[in-house]
Formats: C-alpha cells, structure tokens, sequence
C-alpha cells in the first residue's frame, strides 16, 4: 500500500528519512543539485510553490492504487525545484550541523561507525574556508586526504571533496591568497591521481575510471590557472607597509612561522630583504620548529665560520617535520566523543560550546585536533 504523504512528498522533492532509532522522530530531507540536505525547519517558500494545478492525483483502491499526473505536471514541477534553488537561496533554511559523534562501533542506539567520508560531508568546510583563521586547517586536511585517503572516500565524500576544492581554487583566484599551499596541494593530489589511475584494477578507486580522468584535467587545468596567477596591484594612497619603521617591520617578520613566507615578504623590498636575512630571525624560528638536539646534528657552519641559521632551517625540515600553526581547528570532546567547529561568537554571548554537551565543565573535555589527528580519528 502506498503512503500518501509519502508519495507527495518524494514527488516534490522533499524526502523524509525515519532511522534505525525508534526514538527518533525522522528527518526531513530537500533534495538540491548538490544532492540530499537536511532541512529544519520546513521552508514556507517550498509550500508555497506547490500550488493544486501541479500536484499528484492518488485514487483506486486498498489494492490497486494509480498515482496520475496532470499536463505538463512532471516539466513544471522540475521546472519550479530548479528555480527555487537556484534563484531563491535566501529563502532556505537548511540544517546544517557543525558537529560529529565519532563513534567507533555498533551500538544499540547507533548501527556501524562513523567514516572519515561521513566526518568530511558533515562538518561544514565549505563555510569554514571562508574564515581565513580556518583556511589553512582545511586545506592541509584537504592534502593529507589526497596523500593517503582519497580511496577510503564514498562517492558522496569524493563530490564533495572536489567541490570545496574549487571553491578554494576559486577563492584564491579571486583574493590571491595564498597560493602556494594551494599549488602544493593540487601537487600532491595530481601525483596520487596518476599513481591510482595507472593502478587502476589493483587499487580500489570508487567511481568510474572516466571520471578520475576528469577530474585529473581539471585539476590540471587548476594548476595552469595558478601559474598564470597575476597579484594585483593595491592602488592606495595611504599608509603602505614600507612607511612602517624598522623595528615595527622587524617584529612583523618575527611573527612568520613559515620560512617561504619570510623569503616571500624579503623580495617586496630592499629594507625588507635586510631584515630577512637577519641570523637572529632564522635562529628563532629554528628554535621554535626544532629541539636543540635536532639541530645540532646538522650544523651548518658559514664562510665566517658562524652557523648558517637560514641554511639550517631548510635542511632540518628535510628531516623532522615542524610545528603546524593554525587561527582556528577543529576540536573535540573527550566527554562527548564529538568533533565540531568552535564558534567563538556563540560561546561569548550565549555561553555555546558548539555542540550539546552533557559535561557539567564543557571547556575542561575540549583539545583541538590538527589535520592529522583529524584523519588518525577514523583509523579503525
């Protein structure tokens, strides 16, 4: 027997999902052209749109039913869906959780366990690489993913791998921000690429071998885009950094955590290049990256017979790794064994914690997790 409500429901696209928790009151899902999203609560807008001259018409009886469209019904009914996503996405209000339940294994209420596919579609990166405290987390996930993950993604994680990646693509496109561990990035996930589709048979790769081709040309094609990256010129008329004195400019430098990027701001100008070059400044960072003992295995003694501190960091990174430095990361709960987003705002003014905590000390549960530990969470 068909359900009526039901049967109306998946016809205008909007899709309710019971789950394997009887105590669950269901979900309501809307389907978008980026597939399936929750939907809390009902939008009045998708009410509206579904006027009597398009609607389904359900007779027969118990035994027998016939579900009959009027003209034109199944044209203008994708004709309208189209429209209100497309035209009308101020008027949604989607569910959108910024938090996991990591859970391991089977249990009465909760079947299976949680995926790394599953952690990556539902904690929201698409909004997270427009903060720029989150960006650099999200694209250092993104590359460790593409080093050693990319297989144990579904296809729905793998979709919506690769448009966070042209969103981020994109965005350096448009801002120029910085596109060197962009570039890096669609690197290492070329090189994978390759390796998987010559392996092809061998290695298991989810989706059709097609499809991994294209995507191999897109990102390709990505690559050449950033190469012909042009920075734009700043025309200002005020204050400019060189007009900064020494000591002011010298403690910006100080603050870099990345080698390239001190290297980088040294061939602005001439007084830059100075203070980049400063041994004091290398010695720091060498310091903060690597322990004593690291460092003193590789020393690298100048022509005036001092340590080439500069030398000494680019060598010592071929060897230990260094210290990741990010605005803002992922966290997790040891109380709740939750992963979310930590919105600073909400736990200012409304006491939030970003997830339903049942600790009566949220803040003493909580450790940020890095890119690695991210993806060490899903290791089963």
């Amino acid at each position: 027997m068909i359900d009526k409500e039901s049967l109306l429901a998946a016809y205008r696209g909007i899709m309710p999902f019971l789950g394997q928790d009887w105590r669950s009151p269901g979900w309501r899902w809307v389907k978008t052209e980026d597939g399936w999203k929750r939907c809390e609560p009902f939008t009045p807008a998708l009410e509206d749109g579904n006027d009597l001259s398009h609607t389904v018409i359900i007779t027969g009886d118990d035994e027998n039913e016939e579900v009959y469209n009027t003209e034109d019904c199944e044209f203008a009914a994708k004709k309208r869906k189209k429209d209100h996503f497309r035209n009308n996405t101020d008027s949604q209000c989607f569910y959108r959780e910024k938090w996991i339940y990591v859970h391991k294994e089977s249990t009465k209420e909760r079947h299976g366990y949680c995926t790394l596919g599953e952690a990556f579609n539902r904690l929201d990166f698409s909004s997270a690489i427009q903060d720029i405290r989150r960006f650099n987390y999200v694209v250092k996930l993104l590359q460790l993913i593409a080093k050693s993950q990319l297989t144990s993604l579904s296809g729905a994680a793998q979709k919506n791998y690769f448009n966070i990646l042209d969103k981020i693509v994109q965005k350096v496109m448009e801002d120029q921000y910085n596109p060197r561990l962009i570039k890096d990035l669609l690197q290492d996930l070329s090189s994978t690429l390759c390796i998987l589709i010559r392996g092809v048979g061998k290695s298991v790769l989810v989706g059709n071998i097609n499809i991994w081709i294209c995507r191999l040309e897109t990102i390709l094609l990505w690559q050449q885009q950033l190469k012909n990256l042009q920075m734009n010129k700043q025309v200002n008329n005020g204050l400019t950094l060189s007009d900064l004195p020494l000591h002011m400019l010298n403690n910006i430098l100080y603050r870099f955590s990345d080698g390239w990027d001190i290297i980088t701001l040294g061939q602005v100008t001439p007084t830059l290049y100075m203070l980049s070059e400063d041994r004091q400044l290398w010695k720091k960072l060498c310091q903060y990256h690597f322990a004593e003992k690291q460092f003193c295995r590789h020393l690298i003694p100048s022509e005036k017979g001092h340590i080439d501190w500069k030398l000494m960091y680019f060598a010592l990174q071929k060897y230990y790794p260094i210290k990741e430095q990010y605005g803002d990361t992922l966290h997790f709960c040891r109380h709740c064994s939750i992963l979310f987003w930590k919105d600073y705002h909400l736990a200012l003014l409304l006491q939030d914690t970003g997830h339903p905590c049942t600790a009566s000390d949220p803040n003493t549960c909580l450790m940020p997790v890095s890119p690695q530990h991210f993806i060490d969470l899903f290791k089963f």
